[in-house]
């Protein structure tokens, strides 16, 4: 059990871009298929990762591995995980600076940025549609939908610091809630 995790999450590690929340459905799937988790146990393990600090996939990995084996296979999954990112990391610095400005490059990764949206925005969607209740729109929602929008139109329209967005919505959020 233990080479499995590691080598799916290695697996995982290899082959996922575009942060924690894009390979959220990925991993749910192999989870579900293996019957490791149910989808209830999957979504608490989540919940839980994007409480901690750091990436949501390494805590999710780490969480995941935890479960199904113990200490051993928080290690494991944790290693299966991390290792794909320092290799790659290693190699992408030693290389990068010289291909930094190749239209190719520049090309590539502005190509990537809506695939790593859609991802996030699926993760998103679908988790929140598991959870079994109807969305029924409540002064809440819809307030965190105007904080989510303004923040966004801050961020795109007159390039405010994230820092200065972040606490301008914490404080929204004090005052609405």
């Amino acid at each position: 059990m233990l080479l499995k995790l590691f080598l799916f999450f290695l697996k995982i590690g290899f082959i996922s871009f575009g942060g924690g929340y894009a390979v959220i459905p990925m991993i749910q799937h192999q989870m579900s298929s293996q019957s490791w988790l149910t989808d209830s146990e999957f979504q608490e393990i989540v919940t839980l990762a994007s409480m901690g600090p750091g990436s949501i996939a390494t805590n999710s990995a780490t969480l995941i591995g935890f479960h199904i084996a113990g200490i051993p296979g928080a290690i494991a999954s944790t290693a299966g995980i991390i290792i794909p990112s320092l290799i790659i990391i290693v190699l992408i610095a030693a290389f990068f600076y010289k291909f930094h400005n190749n239209q190719w490059v520049k090309a590539s990764f502005y190509g990537l940025r809506p695939i790593i949206v859609a991802l996030i925005a699926y993760a998103a969607i679908h988790l929140g549609l598991q959870s079994g209740k109807a969305f029924a729109p409540s002064w809440a929602t819809i307030m965190t939908f105007v904080i989510c929008g303004a923040s966004a139109f801050a961020l795109i329209k007159y390039k405010v610091h994230p820092f200065t967005v972040i606490v301008a919505a914490g404080i929204a959020g004090i005052i609405l809630f």
